[in-house]
């Protein structure tokens, strides 16, 4: 906050004192700034150095063909997707594109044109349209026929139009924002309705086009090079570059809903935990590394809690088990995972207190283990196995849904006996096979884990396996089959926040599209203190014009 006079110290040497320390303040945000200059102009650097070897690919590729070209240069799409993305949003990139008009200087949160203006010449920066063969759409916001300030009539004395490009399922549209302007007959007070708010300030898309591009990468895996060539067919040019800016900008203004999820998730005391591998490229050694996007997933549907279900993703660098445990510091319950040895340490006891996180171990890790070895070479005692396991499963199908005191009476009477003869099976069949043999691994990975194992047997709000995880990793399992990798570190977290939001709204049964479009209609003038609103099981979508 900047000091008044009155502020002002009177004694001489407190007024030194404040002059070294607010030249002390300066350099040191000069400081910061030529940093952050430096570090910019390394990251465009070696952006134009991918697009120029992205260049010489290509060209190899009319060549000769091969595989391995392909993908370096599917690679090579990727990492400059993401550096586009993070360095957009560091320069403050024009989003002017062909179809909008660069702003007055008299309001910069907008692109007018006159509204008799014929198409301007492209010579001309800022003047550029969107293509001419696009539908049009008016939309006029008018600032109404009475004067606010002396109640005088009003009269029109011009207007702005501002062109905004959109999405409608199937076709592009410009919707034409048209604001006449007015003067008050008694006061001359001049009056203008203001301009909707867009995602993105000075920005050519709409939330609907927005969401498309959105939702085509993180639901549809289409990268965004290749959602290019298809917008292209529609002769609306929009670069990977552009959107990409796009995506980092609107990354940034989701945080705070991400986290609104990420709190909702960790508040319950029933969660499940998953990863997958995420193989990022790793520029500086040339090759890819194993980043790994986990899920922690909260659904209480199945013991018929009325908490609204979520998924919160989160990108690491590595598996290592501290990120784990940083995500999970505030949490307390039962928590349903697979074996990894890293989560270990959470379901240790803090001295005499009892551990804050219990263990539930999957079902389905330990049928996994055994079905490998029926697939190799099918025996009586894989079978066995597998059949009771089965009975276990076709047990739970008969009451999911059901409140949790019934799951579990059901599960005492029907599934501890199966239990029961499960034990008896892997008793006995340790002392029949050879000790290092498929099998007898297989065995003991449930045996070790039993206490954890039939934990869901006296609990009605715990369940058999960890499959609602599983499913919640299965869309970046096929997103990375299309695209194989993130791009960058900053391109896997960037994915996470979008993740979360798509799926929690599969979750929910809110379709991605218009979820992400209510949400981006919204976020930029929605008080933060309010951004539980705008989950998905809260929001309210607007009705779609036909």
């Amino acid at each position: 906050m900047p000091l008044s006079p009155a502020d002002l110290p009177t004694n001489v040497a407190e007024l030194h004192a404040l002059i070294v320390a607010n030249e002390a303040a300066l350099a040191a945000k000069d400081a910061e700034l030529t940093a952050a200059k430096e570090g910019l102009k390394v990251k465009v650097l070696e952006l134009e150095k991918l697009k120029i070897e992205l260049a010489r690919l290509k060209r190899m590729k009319f060549g000769r063909s091969s595989e391995r070209l392909e993908r370096e240069i599917k690679q090579m799409e990727l990492l400059i997707e993401d550096l586009e993305a993070e360095t957009a949003g560091d320069q403050g990139v024009d989003d002017a594109a062909p179809g909008e008009t660069a702003p007055k200087a008299a309001d910069d949160a907008e692109t007018d044109k006159p509204r008799d203006a014929k198409p301007a010449k492209p010579a001309s920066r800022g003047t550029r349209r969107f293509p001419e063969h696009l539908p049009r759409k008016p939309v006029v916001h008018d600032p109404g026929e009475t004067c606010g300030e002396c109640g005088g009539e009003l009269r029109k004395v011009g207007e702005t139009e501002t062109e905004v490009l959109t999405y409608i399922p199937g076709r592009f549209e410009v919707i034409q924002n048209i604001r006449p302007a007015k003067s008050c007959r008694c006061c001359e007070t001049m009056v203008q309705a203001p301009m909707p708010s867009l995602p993105i300030v000075r920005g050519m898309p709409s939330p609907e086009l927005l969401a498309q591009i959105i939702v085509s990468k993180f639901c549809d895996h289409l990268p965004l090079y290749r959602q290019e060539q298809i917008y292209a067919r529609a002769g609306v040019t929009l670069t990977r570059t552009l959107m990409a800016g796009w995506m980092g900008k609107i990354a940034e203004l989701i945080d705070a809903l991400v986290e609104a999820a990420g709190k909702h998730v960790m508040a319950g005391d029933h969660i499940h935990v998953d990863d997958t591998p995420a193989p990022t490229l790793d520029p500086g050694r040339g090759r890819t590394k194993t980043g790994h996007q986990w899920i922690y997933l909260r659904d209480e549907r199945p013991h018929a809690g009325q908490a609204a279900p979520a998924a919160l993703y989160r990108y690491t660098p590595d598996r290592k088990a501290e990120h784990p445990r940083t995500e999970l510091a505030g949490f307390k319950g039962a928590m349903h995972a697979d074996g990894y040895t890293g989560f270990n340490q959470l379901y240790q006891a803090n001295g005499s207190a009892p551990p804050a996180i219990v263990e539930v171990a999957c079902w389905s890790h330990a049928r996994r283990k055994i079905h490998d070895v029926h697939a190799t070479q099918e025996t009586a005692l894989t079978r066995k196995g597998l059949d009771l396991i089965a009975q276990l499963f076709a047990i739970e199908r008969g009451i999911s849904g059901c409140p949790p005191d019934q799951r579990r009476a059901v599960r005492q009477r029907e599934s501890k006996p199966v239990l029961d003869a499960f034990w008896a099976y892997i008793e006995t069949s340790l002392r029949q096979l050879p000790t290092k043999s498929p099998m007898a691994d297989a065995l003991r990975y449930a045996k070790v884990r039993w206490t954890a194992l039939t934990r869901f047997v006296d609990d009605g709000h715990l369940e058999i396996s960890n499959n609602a995880a599983e499913r919640g990793i299965k869309p970046l399992v096929l997103g990375r089959k299309n695209w194989l990798f993130a791009g960058s570190e900053a391109g896997g977290h960037r994915a996470a926040k979008f993740y979360t939001l798509i799926e929690t709204a599969k979750l929910n049964g809110v379709d991605p599209m218009a979820y992400m479009t209510a949400v981006l209609s919204r976020t930029a003038d929605h008080p933060i203190n309010r951004i539980d609103e705008l989950l998905p099981w809260r929001i309210e979508l607007p009705v779609r014009d036909s």
